[in-house]
């Protein structure tokens, strides 16, 4: 076999590590373990372009590697496969989505085992499968069944508070409840009826139902995130986008806010990532004030983190979601705020947070009472204020506060000066660092003894106190769709119940179309009889009709890794115990503030609840740069089916024309595969440079419409999918942002010929000697056995690769054959280049994997010099270089410089003022 022949080999390994299940992992306490894991895929209809494996291949080398170091690796794959996209497919075409998405799962596994990832398809798992959701039901079930018990800081069974209520009432429950939680007596709950208790305890619940202000889409029918919303329009379509009040399930992830802070200096995460947390989170001291509203009974309450700039409040502002602004709107006003509510539940929380430049906003008619001077100020409705945050109402400051000095400006509202020397001329100065001003009782204090004494006196007056606030709002737990699991709960007298344990998973069940029914109910209204008896009951009763969002699949899924096929729970204990958690997880950053941080959430009740061992899922996370496209161009004349090279371009009026980069090679144009690409084309003429037709190109995302789409299909088949793995990881560190340019891709082919012709002869037989290596050859084999395990351990990919293109080049010009050299050499480069390797190790007579092969230890002794050439400078000119032994210290270095008839020459009798010698470097001499 003279060449590397990918298209035979390549297979055949893909083939044996299928039917020998090479890569399956199960507990052996034995060995240490390491959990290796990708951010779960969403299998699209579009499969896998060249960007999508770039995570993967840099999991599947740490999984190689640490199985060659003597780990147990746990490296699997499945996917996310409820969501959005599958179900507006099949509204489009009628189609149920489990066909389309079991297509496309089959579509990217093809495309995954194509590329040799070292998965272990055992433990695959995908969130549309019953056998999966039924666990996340029954996670549900815990989370519904749950409360959180501030003084311990953990969730506790819902068990625990109800025996508390029974024998003490809730007078000294500090748990993470609705605000409008009423204060009662043991007497009054033994006293109330069982639904009386419900919907109390629903008051109490970790998962509950609420009204709640949500992002509707009326022509999706259903509710979407603040992900799934960009600019008052649905990210999927592009339909229009309102805010509305609907009972929703919600899960109070806001109990957890300080946790979620607190862990995240517990894992090794990046931190551009972990301060995305922090910020949505949004930990803030401050202070509550309320304001009483003029001749009524109402008070507004504000959060501020601001106390001491109170007496420069001019106004207040709520949000147009707020009950409040009902209330408090005058008749006179009432048509107006009307019409700016409306206006403003077209536009996202997102949207609206962003958008600075729109200053916009309606008189209510009503003034409240500033508690610390007894001026009255107006009552404004802002759509920059939410009604999620804070209390929905902002005290506005506007020396201090930008949006509230430009909001002023705009309607001709006082602005009130209450820091000495601040300049708000042009703008607001928030500074909090100054004396006070204009404040009655707090003049002449700092800001920070102002912020203490505000405090103090809101304290005593009863008009307030200091709290801390986070930014963070419970997460909503709800879709109007059809493809998601079913929630497993029934109603009984419009009270949520859970169905039982037993009766687990709830099936998704068959309905005629996937659209809201024409009352508005979700889809699953059309399903017929989805309904549930409990047991002991002869009535049935109406199932939830809103599935889960796509976020709850995601949420535990590495447990289920761990113990893929157990049919008791969701994970066994002793699973759990010895994988723990996920030691290395790679993914994308935009799962900052969703995926990531609902999967804490999840993980940290599992753990109170004592169902895991580890509070935090993920020890190190890393995100990967995203792989973009290179686009070409093609230049038509205008008005002409005529095409004009990159170089004579400029003669011409002509228009740039996106071309299908799969047609391009080296930015030369395949004329005939041009002409074959689109009917309008076939006739097409051309005006060539050197006979040539070069294309221009340009740096852009990976996208369908811009044809810079690459398909890693293609590129195993003309390069083989060991060039596409050690070609991702060189072209640029894993972090980074890089663009795809296939103009590279041959060198990498290329290292991978010269590494197979180490292992043949020149007739193209295999021939390796048993000879003992030379030093040279020890020598180049030990500096790359080191540098790429330090590679490795530091997720510095990139420059491994160009280690062992050194190294083979090393070995070629040494006409290095021998067995110890390319043994271990094979090694530390399979993680990168599994198929080639494998081959090569089978040659070498081994019958066993290379996986499973020991990681050569490198030897210090092999990379020490036994002489080093020393460049001597006199004067800062080099004047001769010595050969010395690498052994000899500063002043033995010195002295042979010295001694030596060259540099005495230079020297010309002269002692030198200073001697300089940096050992292993250069020797200099100052005359």
């Amino acid at each position: 076999m003279a060449d590397y022949n990918h298209k035979q080999i390549e297979p055949k390994w893909q083939k044996y590590w299928r039917e020998n299940q090479t890569f399956k992992a199960s507990v052996d306490k034995s060995k240490p373990k390491f959990y290796t894991l990708d951010m779960f895929p969403y299998p699209s209809g579009a499969g896998l372009h060249v960007g999508h494996p770039l995570g993967y291949i840099a999991t599947d080398i740490v999984t190689r590697h640490k199985r060659n170091k003597g780990f147990n690796v746990l490296h699997p794959m499945g996917f996310d496969a409820f969501g959005l996209p599958a179900e507006q497919y099949a509204i489009q075409t009628g189609q149920h989505p489990a066909v389309t998405t079991r297509q496309n799962i089959e579509r990217y596994k093809e495309q995954l085992e194509n590329i040799g990832f070292a998965f272990d398809w055992d433990k695959e798992v995908q969130t549309c499968d019953p056998k999966y959701y039924k666990w996340t039901q029954w996670i549900f079930m815990q989370i519904f069944n749950s409360w959180y018990d501030h003084d311990l800081a953990k969730a506790r069974s819902i068990d625990e508070l109800t025996a508390i209520f029974r024998e003490s009432g809730n007078a000294q429950v500090n748990a993470a409840c609705d605000d409008d939680a009423p204060l009662f007596t043991a007497g009054e709950w033994n006293s109330w009826t069982e639904e009386e208790q419900q919907r109390m305890l629903l008051k109490y619940r970790l998962t509950y139902l609420s009204e709640t202000a949500v992002n509707w889409c009326p022509e999706l029918g259903t509710v979407l995130s603040n992900d799934e919303v960009k600019d008052g329009f649905s990210e999927r379509g592009g339909h229009p986008v309102i805010r509305k009040k609907m009972k929703q399930w919600s899960m109070r992830i806001t109990a957890y806010a300080e946790r979620l802070l607190e862990g995240l200096d517990s894992v090794d995460w990046p931190e551009p990532l972990k301060e995305m947390q922090r910020n949505w989170i949004g930990k803030s001291k401050g202070a509550e004030v309320r304001f009483q509203v003029e001749n009524s009974d109402i008070e507004i309450e504000v959060f501020t983190t601001r106390i001491d700039t109170i007496f420069g409040v001019t106004f207040l502002s709520l949000a147009p979601e707020s009950e409040l602004t009902a209330q408090l709107t005058t008749p006179e006003q009432k048509e107006a705020v009307e019409a700016y509510v409306a206006q403003a539940a077209t536009r996202s929380e997102r949207d609206r947070m962003a958008d600075v430049k729109t200053i916009s906003g309606v008189f209510t008619g009503s003034y409240a009472i500033n508690p610390f001077n007894g001026e009255k100020v107006p009552v404004w409705v802002a759509d920059y204020v939410l009604a999620g945050y804070g209390t929905g109402a902002v005290m506005a400051v506007p020396c201090g506060d930008q949006r509230d000095y430009d909001f002023a400006k705009h309607f001709d509202l006082p602005i009130v000066p209450v820091i000495k020397d601040a300049d708000i001329s042009e703008q607001a100065d928030p500074t909090k660092d100054g004396i006070m001003i204009n404040s009655g009782f707090l003049n002449g204090l700092t800001c920070k003894e102002a912020i203490d004494k505000a405090i103090e006196f809101a304290e005593e007056k009863g008009v307030g106190k200091g709290k801390i606030n986070y930014r963070i709002r419970d997460a909503i737990f709800a879709r109007q769709r059809y493809w998601g699991e079913p929630v497993p709960v029934y109603f009984k007298n419009d009270i949520p119940y859970l169905v039982d344990e037993k009766d687990l998973p709830i099936i998704l069940p068959e309905i005629d179309k996937y659209l809201p029914t024409e009352d508005g109910d979700p889809p699953l209204g059309r399903a017929e009889n989805f309904t549930y008896t409990p047991a002991g009951e002869s009535e049935a009763y109406p199932l939830e009709l809103s599935t889960m969002p796509g976020w709850a699949g995601s949420s535990w899924y590495w447990y289920r890794y761990m113990d893929a096929h157990n049919e008791e729970a969701f994970v066994s204990k002793e699973a759990q115990e010895y994988w723990e958690n996920v030691d290395l997880y790679i993914g994308g950053s935009e799962h900052a503030t969703g995926h990531l941080l609902y999967s804490r959430f999840w993980n940290k009740i599992l753990f109170d609840l004592g169902h895991v061992n580890q509070e935090e899922p993920f020890k190190k996370l890393i995100n990967q740069g995203m792989i973009q496209g290179r686009s070409n161009f093609v230049y038509r004349l205008k008005g002409e089916n005529k095409f004009v090279s990159k170089g004579l371009k400029k003669d011409y009026d002509v228009a740039e024309m996106h071309v299908d980069v799969n047609i391009v090679r080296n930015d030369e144009l395949d004329i005939e595969a041009f002409k074959s690409w689109r009917p309008d084309l076939a006739d097409a003429e051309f005006i060539l440079e050197d006979g040539k037709y070069i294309c221009g190109w340009e740096i852009e995302k990976m996208s369908k419409s811009k044809y810079n789409v690459v398909n890693p299909d293609d590129i195993i088949e003309r390069y083989g999918a060991d060039t596409l793995r050690l070609y991702e990881m060189f072209l640029g560190p894993l972090e980074q942002f890089k663009p795809w340019n296939t103009n590279g891709i041959d060198g990498v082919k290329k290292f991978l010929g010269k590494l197979w012709r180490l292992f043949h002869n020149d007739r193209g037989e295999f021939e390796v000697s048993d000879t003992a290596p030379g030093k040279d050859e020890l020598k180049s084999l030990h500096k790359t056995i080191k540098k790429a395990e330090e590679d490795i351990e530091r997720y510095s990919f990139n420059t491994s690769v160009s280690t062992f293109m050194i190294c083979v080049n090393e070995l070629s010009a040494l006409k290095c054959n021998k067995r110890a050299i390319l043994e271990d050499l094979l090694v530390v480069i399979s993680p990168y280049a599994p198929h080639i390797t494998e081959e090569l190790w089978s040659l070498l007579g081994h019958t066993t994997s290379i996986i499973d092969a020991p990681y050569p230890q490198y030897k210090e002794e092999y990379l020490k010099e036994d002489d080093i050439e020393y460049p001597v400078m006199v004067n800062g000119k080099m004047r001769t270089k010595l050969q010395l032994s690498a052994d000899l210290d500063k002043a033995e270095i010195e002295a042979a410089a010295l001694a030596d008839a060259n540099v005495q020459k230079w020297l010309e009798g002269k002692s030198p003022k200073k001697v300089i010698v940096v050992p292993k470097k250069i020797v200099n001499l100052v005359v």
